[in-house]
């Protein structure tokens, strides 16, 4: 880890870390709970919200995919998703919603703000973002596809979105 000039856990909770703030939308899969953690450690976001049904550490499922990331990464578990939304909006953050529904915007489409604050919302692996937390949304943002498939795993969705924003923002 030293020859990869890699972070401790102290170091990483003491840095600077991103502004953008992940949600878990009732996310069945540990392991894409997992993934998440790991993903928010790699970008530094400064925290995760685990909302309705998605697990929460400590778990053997999501340890297996997060490798310690759960250790890092700031979270919270809240009991619905809209007392998380409104929290974040509180807090001068920008809510943005993956998911395909007939209002979004392609993500290649969307204008991140380098100065903005944002929060991603992911969905269950079947139904997606609930209804009442879209209309919460400020954006609802979908990855264009060209394939037969009209879906994206969450942890794929959540790596592209997380780098998209990442750039846009200008965080590197």
């Amino acid at each position: 880890m030293e020859e990869l000039e890699r972070l401790s856990v102290q170091e990483y909770k003491a840095i600077e870390k991103s502004p953008l703030v992940l949600v878990l939308d009732n996310v069945r899969s540990l392991n894409n709970v997992g993934s998440a953690f790991r993903t928010g450690d790699a970008f530094r976001v400064e925290k995760i919200f685990l909302c309705g049904i998605t697990g929460t550490p400590p778990h053997r499922d999501i340890q297996k995919t997060a490798l310690g990331a759960t250790e890092s990464v700031t979270w919270e578990y809240v009991n619905h998703t809209t007392l998380a939304v409104e929290k974040l909006k509180e807090e001068g953050y920008t809510i943005c919603a993956l998911e395909q529904v007939d209002r979004s915007i392609m993500l290649n489409e969307f204008e991140a703000k380098a100065d903005g604050k944002y929060a991603l919302i992911f969905g269950n692996e079947v139904f997606g973002v609930e209804d009442e937390v879209l209309q919460t949304c400020d954006y609802v943002l979908e990855i264009p596809q060209m394939g037969t498939k009209h879906s994206l795993n969450i942890s794929v969705t959540l790596g592209i979105a997380v780098w998209d924003f990442m750039v846009k923002m200008k965080q590197f």
